[in-house]
């Protein structure tokens, strides 16, 4: 037969012995020095904004009013856009326009399956300069 009081005591004990832990802590705590956060590893460069040039009929016909559209990573943002593709073409760009396409449902006999969705986006540049990359 199993006696309660052997168990009170052994958790009394344990309860106790915590209560002392807690309160050295804080004294701890205040002569260590707190380490620093950690920081990213870098600033998003150039090649993990930019993806590629988006070439269509639209696109191309953009261009002769100073509007290029380019294919980005869906986690940039308008600043980013901005910063690389003035750093990457030496341009000044006024404005940027983001457009995220949804993913589209095809099927192929009876397979059905997702096309990818992608964020694109629409950079004005100042009047009198050009981006040189678009197939004539």
């Amino acid at each position: 037969m199993a006696l309660p009081f052997f168990k009170k005591k052994k958790t009394e004990e344990k309860k106790e012995s915590r209560k002392k832990e807690v309160r050295q802590s804080p004294e701890k705590a205040k002569t260590e020095i707190p380490k620093p956060k950690k920081e990213r590893k870098g600033k998003p460069t150039n090649y993990r904004i930019l993806k590629s040039l988006h070439v269509t009929e639209k696109a191309t016909d953009l261009s002769k009013n100073n509007q290029y559209v380019f294919e980005v990573f869906p986690r940039s943002n308008k600043t980013e856009i901005k910063k690389a593709v003035g750093e990457t073409f030496d341009v000044d760009v006024i404005k940027v326009n983001i457009i995220k396409t949804p993913g589209k449902k095809r099927r192929q006999g009876r397979t059905l399956g997702w096309k990818k969705g992608y964020k694109k986006a629409i950079v004005s540049i100042k009047k009198g300069q050009k981006i040189d990359i678009l197939p004539k």
